[in-house]
């Protein structure tokens, strides 16, 4: 009896650890890839901003790609995170920044692939000297089949699966047509509240989904991660539009100065998160 004993508990240990592991390792993986990404001379090196205002040129380029948080949906006055970054760039740097905002409402990974693939940006990519992506969120919320929760659940991996090859599929096209370009990709943040009944099912997820996201990142040189969950989380609901899920206008605003406080301090080096 107590072999029997010893054993099952020995079984419920290792699940607990395999669980654990499970749900955590992905965080912490962000957490390394982020410190890796910063040599030790990080202070005295050359931000992304300064290598912007140091390009010898009049203007910049700043193309945008992805979905309605690209598009700026849920703004009440119809400005997007991308356009107030960009003016707060051509400030930082005494530049005019060009925006080529080709935000979709609705659009999903695959969707966005294979306009990429396709050539239908082929002239902004060649030309940007920015690049920012956001896509994913209605892959997820496509899977949302009526409502039905389990189902984002069930499909999970194929689902991330499939993102992860979509996105790591535009980003190659990206680099090899404009390996010079800078990078933005952002996290996938969770809406909702902490007493919502899937609040905490979303924010277990969410590192295993985000982290495909870093990996993908580090894979190019000058390449970033806004870190969006630091702006919009259970903490920071006022920064969400009526609809729960999109951010207003404030939001916005909130993710442009992340974007800006992350591109200030970040070295302008090879495969920096």
């Amino acid at each position: 009896m107590k072999l029997l004993f010893k054993y099952l508990m020995s079984i419920l240990i290792v699940a607990a650890i395999a669980v654990s592991l499970w749900l955590y390792y992905p965080t912490y993986q962000i957490q390394q890839m982020k410190e890796e990404a910063a040599p030790a001379s990080a202070q005295a090196a050359l931000s992304y901003v300064d290598y912007f205002g140091k390009l010898d040129k009049d203007t910049l380029t700043h193309l945008a790609i992805g979905d309605s948080i690209i598009a700026g949906f849920g703004s009440e006055n119809n400005v997007s995170f991308v356009s107030y970054f960009s003016y707060l760039l051509g400030e930082q740097t005494d530049k005019t920044v060009i925006l080529e905002n080709k935000g979709i409402l609705g659009i999903n990974s695959s969707d966005l692939n294979a306009r990429v693939q396709t050539g239908e940006f082929d002239e902004q990519i060649k030309n940007a000297d920015l690049i920012t992506i956001n896509v994913g969120g209605n892959d997820i919320l496509q899977t949302l089949d009526d409502g039905d929760y389990q189902n984002v659940v069930r499909n999970f991996q194929s689902m991330q699966a499939t993102f992860t090859k979509n996105l790591t599929d535009i980003s190659n096209k990206i680099n090899t047509m404009n390996p010079d370009a800078t990078i933005v990709f952002l996290e996938m943040y969770n809406p909702l509240k902490q007493d919502h009944e899937l609040y905490s099912v979303a924010d277990q997820l969410l590192p295993k989904w985000n982290v495909k996201i870093y990996e993908i990142a580090h894979q190019f040189n000058h390449a970033i991660v806004l870190e969006t969950t630091k702006v919009i989380n259970a903490h920071h609901l006022q920064y969400l539009s009526d609809d729960g899920v999109h951010p207003n206008a404030l939001g916005y605003e909130a993710l442009s100065d992340q974007m800006m406080e992350q591109l200030q301090k970040k070295p302008f080096a090879k495969s920096t998160i």
